[in-house]
């Protein structure tokens, strides 16, 4: 099993920036890839906002793309999620996803970031 621990949410002014930190711990050698997703309205669906595979390739949803960056520590089974130039349609509950052997997947309990415009 493998147990995530989301960090570094909160309320940033539009334009603003913000670290999320996500740390893995457990069965984390068999983690294929990591990511962050959100859900930006109860009942909503958790989008796809960006991850990371396991030998660093990254993917980004298209709103997101020149503003957020991930990243990963594999020393420290830490994910990164670097937002900038925030905007109001970014306030989420931000959920990081551990994608494991066998088609498993993971989930921490989810951080709110809220952008004020």
């Amino acid at each position: 099993q493998v147990r995530l621990v989301e960090s570094g949410g909160g309320l940033v002014q539009a334009g603003g920036s913000l670290r999320l930190s996500c740390a893995a711990s457990g069965s984390t050698s068999s983690i294929d890839a990591m990511g962050w997703y959100r859900r930006q309205a109860p009942g909503n669906q958790r989008d796809l906002v960006a991850r990371i595979t396991h030998d660093g390739v990254t993917d980004y949803a298209d709103s997101v793309k020149g503003r957020f960056t991930i990243s990963a520590d594999n020393t420290k089974n830490t994910v990164y999620l670097y937002m900038n130039s925030l905007k109001p349609e970014d306030t989420a509950v931000y959920y990081c996803n551990a994608k494991w052997q066998y088609g498993v997947e993971y989930w921490g309990k989810g951080t709110l970031v809220t952008v004020s415009s």
